[in-house]
């Protein structure tokens, strides 16, 4: 039986395979490419090797062109830096208060009037750079061994300014107080006025030379002006 059935089974064989010649034959008559082994190109032969310098060159010329990220990228950052450097200049800090050190004082000439002794306490800038007072300085008069005379002056009601000081140049402020002939106050003669500029600690002392001053009783109040440019009224 299996004999019997083998002819048939090579006739269908060989009529398949004429099918397939049939198909074959009716195409556009182009001659179909050779099917490539698995792994390996579909071309007939291997590609030309490139020079690896070429490769570096198309590689720089790639990094250059306007087109990368990275081009883009650092067009921002030399705008910021051409910008940077066309900026003009950070402007210098305003002056810094006087110090102590950096002043000196000094007692005007008195200017009397209806009843009353009136001072310019005048505060000179002697150092080298610019630097500025505001308000009111202190002020106390003492004897001989540094104690004080009478009560502490009294804030005369001001607008307080700020005063800058070139080398060389003066504010002054107003100190005031009642005649001790007329007034009846208790007086005492000081050997010196302790005058302190406005926010320091350590004062500057000016020989007294203008007689007894008010240090008790009536009308012994002494009176003091907020600092304005100048030596005085």
């Amino acid at each position: 039986m299996a004999y019997a059935r083998r002819p048939v089974w090579l006739a269908s064989a060989v009529a398949v395979l004429g099918t397939l010649a049939a198909c074959g034959t009716q195409t556009s008559g182009a001659t179909p490419a050779p099917s490539a082994p698995a792994g390996r190109s579909s071309l007939s032969s291997p590609p030309p090797a490139v020079p690896s310098d070429t490769v570096a060159a198309s590689v720089r010329s790639a990094a250059r062109s306007p087109a990368t990220g990275t081009a883009e990228r650092s067009e921002p950052a030399e705008a910021s830096r051409s910008a940077a450097s066309s900026a003009p200049a950070t402007s210098l800090p305003s002056a810094s208060r006087c110090r102590t050190s950096e002043l000196s004082a000094s007692i005007g000439r008195m200017d009397p009037g209806a009843g009353q002794r009136n001072f310019p306490v005048v505060l000179t800038n002697g150092s080298s750079r610019t630097c500025t007072v505001y308000g009111y300085p202190g002020a106390a008069f003492v004897d001989a061994a540094g104690r004080q005379l009478g009560p502490d002056p009294v804030r005369t009601p001001g607008e307080p300014r700020r005063v800058t000081l070139a080398p060389g140049e003066s504010a002054w402020a107003g100190l005031r107080y009642s005649s001790p002939g007329i007034s009846g106050a208790r007086t005492a003669r000081p050997a010196a006025l302790l005058v302190t500029p406005p926010d320091e600690r350590e004062p500057l002392r000016v020989p007294w030379k203008a007689g007894e001053v008010p240090v008790a009783g009536n009308s012994s109040k002494v009176f003091l002006t907020v600092l304005q440019p100048g030596t005085g009224p």
